[in-house]
């Protein structure tokens, strides 16, 4: 379990466990059973298991109570609870849609094979007006090909992540995998959730192929970083992949240039600087690409400034715009965005990871000799992005004297890089 954000609400376990026990009416002003169970999703013990259970039983019919159901069931999948399998069963013959579907994917994460869960599972297929795509990956999940019928009904949903899954799981059922193209080729829809879910489908289906595909596909860099890494820890075990095929789409993807991505939005007319800047807080990380490719194409001059008001005005606490502001000052190389660069580069906060790595790659942009100690710094993380792409600016400014601080580093693509490296290199 990834812990980064694990105490994110500020709170303990005890404090968690007593908020999420008392009444929606007697909450303190700056309680939120909500948080509370978020929160246990990080409390592995039977305390917390047994809060989340009390709170799943409580079916008074408010929003509020709804919604701490539902993220106490999320919280108990999380935890892979055994023991709370059965109270989490109880969500499937829910009115509610969004429970009904928290509560599938709390079985698919906690495991069963108990054959009266599974086809109650896979009669929501049937099941009017319900969400289908978490149902289906539960199915999936959990292995219950019996289901395969009713999955197939799905592939020609007008939903397209519905789709997505319902023809992938049918793939991977079958073992054939000649309908995977059209996964494939919602990576360039125009909705970001259609491109989002079809990345988890092809990550789930071990769809080596399309490695190439998604790394230019116009969604956060997390997104695509997450799903190389996770298609290549499975291709490198089996044998069905070897380093050198995923390294370029890795590094394409921690290089990140809007050039490399295939972008699904168009401009009417050309954009002002100030339209462009202003695209770069779109959630669509599409939109974000094209404003990109735009200010290095058409602005290159007044770029650097605009990105430096930007920043000092909203983006500095907007780690969507942080990152892509921090990418652009490296590709128009601007020397005087050092000093941001580092400070990037050594920001701890969680929601700015992903900076951390484009100030990386900028700082190798500028050339700047100054940078490689800061950049040396970072082969002692334990983000392996960050030591990754650290280790890819070292080698554009030319000095790997330290690389064997990673020789055998504890990630396998750390060490894979590694080994890729010239054994000589211009000083």
């Amino acid at each position: 379990m990834d812990k980064r954000f694990a105490n994110l609400f500020g709170l303990t376990e005890e404090k968690a466990i007593a908020v999420l026990d008392t009444p929606q009416d007697r909450l303190g002003e700056d309680d939120s059973r909500y948080i509370a169970a978020s929160h246990l999703a990080s409390c592995p013990s039977d305390r917390a298991i047994a809060a989340l259970t009390r709170a799943i039983e409580n079916t008074e019919s408010s929003l509020d109570n709804r919604i701490v159901r539902r993220k106490s069931m999320e919280s108990l999948g999380r935890l892979q609870a055994k023991s709370a399998l059965p109270i989490v069963r109880t969500g499937l013959a829910d009115d509610d849609c969004y429970t009904v579907e928290v509560a599938a994917w709390a079985i698919g994460e906690i495991g069963t094979e108990d054959a009266e869960i599974l086809e109650e599972i896979a009669q929501l297929l049937e099941k009017p007006e319900q969400l289908y795509r978490p149902i289906i990956h539960a199915l999936a999940k959990l292995d219950y090909r019996p289901a395969l019928e009713q999955i197939r009904k799905h592939t020609h949903s007008e939903d397209e992540p519905t789709a997505s899954a319902a023809i992938a799981t049918i793939c991977r059922f079958t073992g054939d995998y000649s309908a995977m193209a059209r996964v494939v080729e919602l990576l360039q829809h125009s909705s970001v959730n259609a491109r989002r879910s079809c990345i988890q489908d092809l990550i789930d289906a071990k769809y080596y192929t399309a490695l190439p595909n998604i790394a230019r596909c116009p969604v956060s860099a997390i997104f695509r970083l997450r799903a190389i890494r996770l298609m290549a820890e499975a291709g490198l075990n089996s044998g069905e992949l070897s380093f050198e095929e995923i390294q370029p789409s890795l590094e394409k993807v921690l290089r990140d240039r809007p050039q490399d991505i295939d972008l699904v939005h168009e401009y009417d007319r050309p954009p002002t600087l100030d339209f462009a800047i202003g695209e770069l807080y779109q959630t669509d990380f599409g939109r974000c690409y094209l404003a990109s490719q735009t200010l290095i194409e058409k602005y290159p001059n007044e770029a650097p400034d605009a990105l430096l008001a930007t920043y000092a005005k909203e983006a500095h606490n907007d780690y969507g715009a942080h990152y892509h502001v921090m990418k652009l000052l490296g590709w128009l190389r601007h020397a005087p965005a050092y000093d941001l660069l580092v400070e990037a580069l050594h920001n701890p906060a969680p929601q700015f990871r992903k900076s951390r790595i484009a100030a990386a790659i900028a700082l190798g942009e500028l050339g700047e000799p100054r940078a490689i100690p800061e950049l040396k710094t970072c082969l002692a993380t334990k983000i392996w992005d960050l030591k990754y792409a650290a280790l890819m600016a070292l080698e554009q400014l030319g000095d790997l004297r330290d690389r064997e601080l990673v020789t055998n580093d504890p990630d396998f693509l750390v060490r894979a890089k590694v080994k890729t490296l010239p054994n000589t290199v211009e000083q």
